[in-house]
């Protein structure tokens, strides 16, 4: 079987497991311990996927600002800041957004081929992660950030083709219905919900009573 890039999730979640407050939009949940944990996982990544309504509420994407993560990817050779890879069914966004200013490669995953505005190139989703991943490595994107949002997230799941999870939890509650997990009847492979699912690689305090999570996939307790 073809490789996968390596796929790890990263967001700042409350500790109710909400993404953004009950009336919507863009929420900053994280303080500088999740900046920095964020732009560490920027750095280790060759490219970030979005989805598109995640862009729409932001207009932005996340950038690295910290010069030390900035000279590590030039000492190794690579561009400064990841490229984007926004997956969308449809391929119109207004381009005076802050993100088609910001210095990365903009690349779109879509249903249909062809060019894009805004984008360098339009890649095709495939009807399953598997094989749009495995293209993606044939890119030479081999480890990828999901920054969100939540269907993006829960299409991924449902596959299971998420390999890491880091989590920041915010000392807040939030309540309403914006979950990091998408509400529906699609229910998550069964393999997922054991309690041998997930290793924990990494667990400590940000500062400001935030704690970083991070889970790797252990693939052997399914096979």
């Amino acid at each position: 079987m073809a490789e996968q890039p390596t796929l790890r999730l990263v967001l700042a979640v409350s500790l109710d497991g909400r993404l953004a407050p009950p009336r919507g939009g863009a929420a900053q949940l994280g303080g500088s311990g999740d900046r920095r944990v964020l732009e560490e996982a920027l750095a280790w990544s060759d490219a970030v996927l979005i989805g598109a309504g995640t862009l729409r509420a932001h207009q932005s994407s996340c950038l690295i600002r910290d010069q030390d993560l900035l000279n590590e990817r030039r000492f190794q050779g690579r561009s400064p800041q990841p490229a984007a890879l926004v997956v969308s069914r449809q391929a119109g966004f207004p381009l005076e957004w802050p993100f088609f200013q910001q210095p990365f490669e903009r690349h779109l995953l879509s249903v249909s081929d062809g060019s894009a505005p805004g984008f360098q190139s339009c890649c095709r989703l495939s009807s399953r992660w598997s094989q749009t991943l495995q293209n993606l490595r044939a890119k030479g994107w081999f480890r990828l950030v999901l920054l969100g949002g939540a269907v993006l997230t829960h299409s991924l799941l449902v596959q299971d083709a998420v390999d890491e999870l880091q989590l920041t939890l915010s000392p807040r509650l939030l309540g309403g219905s914006f979950t990091w997990l998408l509400q529906t009847e699609t229910a998550l492979p069964a393999s997922l919900t054991s309690s041998q699912a997930w290793s924990l690689m990494d667990a400590r305090s940000l500062g400001d009573n935030e704690l970083l999570v991070h889970y790797c996939r252990n693939r052997s307790s399914s096979s």
